[in-house]
């Protein structure tokens, strides 16, 4: 497992904007962090349909009902 400290530390003393509250997040959870990190499964396929919805309705925003997004999902 990783070790949590070093690096954590070193950005700490940087003092970036921004970094405190990700690495408080990251000090709370580091267990967690480490597993999303280090397995090999992802959830790109589903992301990759959300996109693709997201795509399709975007596209007929405006111009077409819901009805019609619905029979294009499945099309694509």
């Amino acid at each position: 497992m990783f070790e949590q400290g070093a690096s954590i530390a070193a950005t700490r003393a940087d003092a970036l904007p921004g970094f405190g509250s990700y690495l408080n997040g990251v000090d709370e959870d580091h267990d967690a962090t480490v597993v999303g990190l280090t397995l090999p499964c992802s959830n790109g396929p589903t992301e990759g349909v959300n996109s693709k919805i997201k795509l399709l309705k975007r596209q007929t925003y405006g111009k077409a009902s819901v009805s019609l997004l619905r029979k294009r999902i499945p099309l694509s």
